[in-house]
């Protein structure tokens, strides 16, 4: 039930402004009636309905009203109670004859009664009564571009109702949901564990929060687990991985508790603040504070990180008077090179509005970004929308999924799969299992994010084959720009990221006492981008006479100019070489065996020389350096095919002094 004291303090502003303006219907302090029975009925509900007793308030008002159906102040009061109770229909129906008896009631009327129309999906009328309000005289600033935002709200609203969008949304069963709430999910890249908090109720009231998980087999989605480890008594919720699903996020707020208490092991900044936990031998660590500049003495809470593992997506509010939260707004802090959180800075006006964002999700694609609003232009309450990452980096329009995706009630919980062609979102409606259960769509194809596909591996020791800690980067080859830096697992080698699949890409893998590695792969012309990539590294030993082939060397057919796609992997091997100062290298330089055989040989030559050009233009002293051409005589395979030709093209390095 709506808090009475808010629902006073509400119209107690409405009243102080509306004494400021022109009264279209009887004076301040006179009631529309000449009826003395009628008005002593009317003021014992008043009396009654502040104290509290809602029935025998609207017993009074059906006997205000059977004396003079004329009184316009009984369906108004009526019209409250209901509201109150959440009884919108009933209370707009009092509002409908409160105009009939009144046309001309005071100008706050129609300003109350829009709001409810509009956030029950009576967008033509509410646009009706909004325009009617606009018409006060000494209208305040503030109150007019509120009226304003609502009615372009209904307009957008009246209009997407007539070009509704495919939703067809399917109960995730009981295998996820229960009678209790579930609400708040977060699923692994690889789409195979579904992570959510469970709110069990006592006696209809929610009392705890829980992680439960549910892991895909065969397709289908088996019994949700307690996360045991994770779960205390207090309440944990909102959570979200990292790509590899070896890092968990999730909000605790000590509401309740006493200041800052989130248990025995956890210390607290705020109301709500950010934890973390690894998935470390089989279990998960002991969470940890994400601490300042991320948390505050404010709240902050619903953590999205990126799948680059470089932002931390999440929304904070500031914690007011009698510790009441205002307007949540999304903020996105920046992991920095040393692995600390940078500060927090607030999205763009594109994303954060004058009302609440909540519930931020981050695609794994990195460009497409889903968050719930009130602010926006919508369809009344919180909407879902979404924006798309522009060129120089900002965040575009926000986008509104349209109905019946989104309706005149609040929208939330709302998360996009890895494929980005299956939405869940948390839902109260009939047919449940009761509360709030998960629900799943096929998105539609214009509000899907970019696709993406997965690349993992393992690293290890080429010649032991024991698994390594390396540190692992990954550039786009057409911009250059580093997509994604990080380390192999310590004890399994292992290594994972996602990755939009219109793209090609060169990894980089180093270890000290190993030659560095370098290998390409082409997603914009792979006939099937829905399969992950798999690549295992070998790493070699450094070791006198070892070749390592650098992959992402290219020049143009014929030509020893290199292209500029190739500085990266040069500009590593400047590194490796600085590292590794006593080392001497060789750079040699091979074709096919198309065309004739001398140029081939002067081709490859270049092409090696320019490569030892780029080095010392880069601070390689020339004394380290060698340079050789071998046209076609060192083939790596046969030249058979023209992929193997390919193969064969290629520019090595050898050590010859360490």
């Amino acid at each position: 039930m709506m808090d009475r004291k808010r629902l006073f303090s509400l119209f107690a502003l409405l009243f102080l402004f509306f004494i400021k303006t022109e009264a279209q219907g009887p004076m301040p302090g006179k009631y529309n009636t000449m009826d003395e029975k009628a008005i002593k009925h009317f003021e014992s509900a008043l009396n009654k309905y502040k104290g509290g007793d809602d029935k025998g308030a609207l017993e009074d008002l059906d006997k205000a009203e059977k004396r003079d159906p004329g009184f316009s102040e009984v369906y108004e009061l009526r019209a409250n109670i209901f509201v109150d109770h959440r009884e919108n229909e009933k209370a707009i129906e009092q509002y409908q004859k409160l105009f009939a008896h009144n046309p001309r009631p005071h100008w706050q009327t129609f300003f109350t009664c829009a709001n409810i129309e509009f956030h029950t999906g009576h967008y033509e009328e509410a646009k009706a009564h909004y325009e009617r309000f606009l018409q006060a005289p000494n209208m305040d600033p503030d109150m007019e571009l509120l009226t304003r935002q609502n009615l372009a709200s209904c307009k957008f609203a009246s209009e997407a109702i007539k070009q509704p969008v495919k939703f067809n949304p399917v109960n995730m069963g009981p295998n996820i949901n229960t009678n209790n709430h579930e609400y708040f999910p977060a699923i692994t890249v690889d789409g195979n564990k579904f992570l959510f908090t469970r709110n069990f109720r006592v006696n209809g009231q929610a009392s705890q929060e829980d992680f439960y998980c549910s892991e895909k087999k065969d397709g289908q989605w088996q019994m949700a687990q307690p996360i045991k480890e994770l779960n205390t008594p207090y309440n944990e919720g909102a959570p979200c991985f990292s790509a590899d699903g070896k890092i968990l996020f999730f909000a605790s707020c000590s509401e309740g508790r006493g200041d800052n208490d989130y248990g025995p092991t956890r210390r607290g900044y705020g109301s709500c603040d950010i934890f973390y936990c690894v998935w470390q031998n089989g279990h998960w660590s002991q969470p940890q504070n994400v601490g300042p500049p991320v948390c505050t003495s404010d709240w902050e809470t619903q953590p999205s990180f990126s799948s680059d593992g470089k932002d931390l997506y999440f929304v904070r509010g500031h914690v007011g008077k009698n510790h009441m939260r205002e307007n949540g707004h999304i903020y996105v802090s920046h992991l920095s090179d040393d692995g600390q959180f940078m500060p927090p800075v607030k999205l763009n006006d594109n994303i954060n509005s004058p009302g609440s964002e909540e519930s931020v999700f981050i695609h794994p694609d990195n460009m497409t970004l889903y968050f719930a609003s009130n602010g926006h232009v919508g369809m009344g309450g919180l909407d879902i929308y979404m924006s798309r990452r522009q060129p120089n980096g900002d965040w575009g329009e926000a986008v509104n999924l349209g109905y019946p995706i989104n309706t005149c009630i609040d929208e939330n919980s709302f998360l996009v799969d890895p494929t980005g062609k299956i939405a869940y979102f948390s839902s109260e409606r009939p047919g449940g299992f009761g509360g709030l259960d998960f629900y799943t769509f096929e998105l539609p194809e214009n509000l899907r994010p970019e696709k993406i596909t997965y690349f993992k591996g393992k690293i290890y020791d080429a010649v032991s084959k024991k698994p390594l800690e390396a540190s692992f980067e990954l550039i786009d080859l057409e911009t250059q720009k580093s997509l994604y830096t990080s380390l192999s697992d310590k004890g399994s080698g292992e290594f994972f990221m996602t990755l939009p699949s219109n793209k090609n890409y060169m990894l980089n893998v180093s270890r000290p006492g190993y030659l560095s590695y370098s290998g390409n792969f082409f997603m914009k012309d792979s006939i099937d981008k829905t399969k992950p990539y798999l690549m295992d590294v070998p790493l070699q030993p450094i070791d006198v006479d070892k070749v390592e082939i650098l992959k992402n060397v290219f020049f143009e057919t014929d030509k020893y100019d290199l292209k500029p796609e190739s500085k990266a992997e040069l500009n590593k091997l400047v590194l490796f070489l600085n590292n590794n100062k006593t080392l001497k290298i060789e750079l040699r330089g091979h074709t096919d065996n198309k065309g004739d055989k001398k140029k081939n040989l002067v081709l490859s030559d270049n092409r090696a020389k320019a490569v030892m050009d780029y080095l010392i233009a880069n601070g390689i002293v020339k004394e380290r350096l060698a340079f050789k051409g071998f046209g076609d005589t060192v083939p790596v395979v046969a030249n058979d095919t023209d992929e193997h030709r390919q193969l064969n093209r290629r520019t090595e390095y050898k050590i010859t002094a360490k």
